[in-house]
């Protein structure tokens, strides 16, 4: 029997869109987690007794776990079995949720979304390199990847509505609970329809490696995680910042001697994988931004219910899913990706640009949702060929820890947009109010213009940053499309090796 180019078996398994069901399922439970709770957080807050300054924590320790941890998780699904660690990550993922549901105090919680965050760093590099081996024939790996690139992209703003229905018509606590029978269903499926090689038993984890690259990792984003409250200059943000630096510098060199390394550094020096890492870590800092300033924009500034906040966000989800299943699945063996992920930076970009003429009277049907409608097509182009480019031509030994680089581009981008832009608002929002607030002044009024502004200010740098993605797209990418020659950014010798 032949194989193709990453060394599977070209028989496809007749039960394989069964499995892309469950390995769908699971990746959007991880992925919507990140921002279900955020609608929840002020009805925890209060009934657990959370201070302000404490309260980012909810969200803090599952990015940090989850960000920090990516590249062990990755690598662990290479040495011991994808599919076996994708079952224990949904174990872990419904057993961690459910003790953050049954938590009584803050520290619970807390302790609770960490260890949340510790098993979806096993379970989402699983997950997307069960995805890349499952699917090797080009326009099923188009179509594959186009609902999977959905799930990924619209999966936060899933999170928004969900969250919203769940903490308006239940409890807050059920926005953690909904995991466990997504969880068991997931397991259930796993078991029965998802197949994998066994691991490589032989081989060994790299230890200093992992204390290295995860331990800058956790640094870089804890630095800016603490970036938001503390402030850019404060002593311990700018040493993380520095060490998480130092640390990974040495990671790299230590890769570059290790005998089995963590990261084969073939991966990234790859011009085509590097350029859809950066590409994905761009995006999802300006991806960010529009989801922590439109949430708070729609419901302080708007004053809309939970509920109606997470309808809002509903066609932004709708387009992205557009746009990856319909428009990018369906041109992926046709064009280069860089012309699918290029145009897509611009159209986002176009859309928060339009959000950047808001203002505290700003009508939903005519001014925010043609920049949503923008921003998911956007996105709904760029995810798609990005992880589908990423993980084409990978050795099976390697599917694992490319998935989670993919992955922890997305997680850092995530954390270093929310401080970044945060802080950008923020300080703008402080100046426009103290040159605006005169005696004569209403002050209610000012001060909510000046938060506006300080959304569309930060939300001009977001346009930027998207910008700037498309160009990394557009001078990096340069691999061919799928269905003209083979879509495989590593050469022979590193798919043999």
């Amino acid at each position: 029997m032949s194989v193709t180019r990453t060394g599977e078996p070209d028989q496809a398994d007749p039960r394989r869109w069964w499995g892309l069901v469950i390995i769908a399922l699971a990746q959007l439970m991880v992925v919507l987690d990140a921002t279900i709770v955020n609608i929840a957080l002020p009805s925890a807050q209060e009934d657990l007794g959370m201070s302000d300054g404490n309260r980012q924590w909810v969200i803090t320790a599952y990015t940090l776990a989850f960000g920090g941890l990516l590249l062990l998780g990755g690598r662990i699904a290479d040495l011991v079995g994808r599919k076996r660690t994708f079952v224990i990550g949904l174990v872990g993922f419904a057993a961690a949720s459910a003790l953050g549901g049954a938590a009584q105090t803050s520290g619970m919680l807390f302790g609770a979304r960490a260890l949340q965050g510790v098993f979806a760093a096993v379970l989402a590099p699983s997950a997307l390199s069960l995805l890349t081996t499952t699917f090797t024939d080009p326009k099923e790996r188009g179509k594959a990847f186009g609902i999977y690139g959905a799930l990924a992209g619209s999966g936060s703003a899933i999170g928004f509505i969900v969250g919203g229905l769940l903490t308006e018509y239940l409890d807050w606590r059920w926005c953690l609970y909904v995991n466990v029978p997504i969880a068991v269903v997931a397991v259930f499926g796993a078991l029965t329809l998802l197949h994998d090689r066994p691991g490589h038993a032989g081989a060994r984890l790299d230890v200093p490696g992992v204390l290295l690259g995860c331990g800058g990792l956790v640094a870089i984003v804890y630095g800016f995680s603490e970036a938001e409250p503390r402030g850019w200059s404060d002593p311990l943000v700018l040493g993380l910042l520095a060490g998480g630096v130092v640390l990974l510098a040495a990671f790299v060199w230590w890769q570059n001697r290790a005998p089995v390394p963590l990261l084969p550094l073939h991966i990234v020096k790859d011009r085509n994988r590097a350029g859809c890492f950066l590409t994905m870590g761009l995006a999802v800092i300006g991806m960010f931004g529009l989801f922590l300033f439109m949430t708070y924009y729609l419901q302080v500034i708007l004053a809309y219910s939970p509920v109606k906040t997470g309808l809002a966000f509903l066609p932004l989800t709708a387009a992205i899913i557009i746009g990856s299943t319909q428009i990018s699945a369906r041109l992926m063996d046709r064009v280069p990706p860089r012309l699918l992920m290029a145009p897509g930076m611009v159209l986002a970009a176009g859309g928060m640009l339009i959000l950047t003429r808001m203002t505290i009277h700003s009508d939903y049907a005519t001014e925010i949702l043609p920049a949503l409608i923008l921003m998911g097509l956007g996105m709904g182009l760029t995810f798609m060929p990005v992880f589908a480019t990423a993980t084409a031509g990978v050795a099976p030994q390697d599917s694992g820890v490319t998935s989670a680089t993919v992955n922890t581009s997305q997680q850092v981008g995530g954390s270093i947009g929310t401080a970044l832009l945060n802080t950008i608002a923020t300080t703008s929002s402080t100046a426009y109010l103290t040159a605006h607030l005169t005696g004569g002044a209403n002050r209610d009024v000012v001060a909510k213009e000046a938060v506006v502004h300080g959304y569309t200010v930060a939300i001009w740098w977001a346009a930027g940053i998207m910008l700037l993605a498309g160009v990394v797209a557009a001078l990096m990418v340069t691999t061919k499309p799928s269905g003209h020659g083979e879509q495989t950014p590593a050469p022979l010798s590193e798919a043999a090796a």
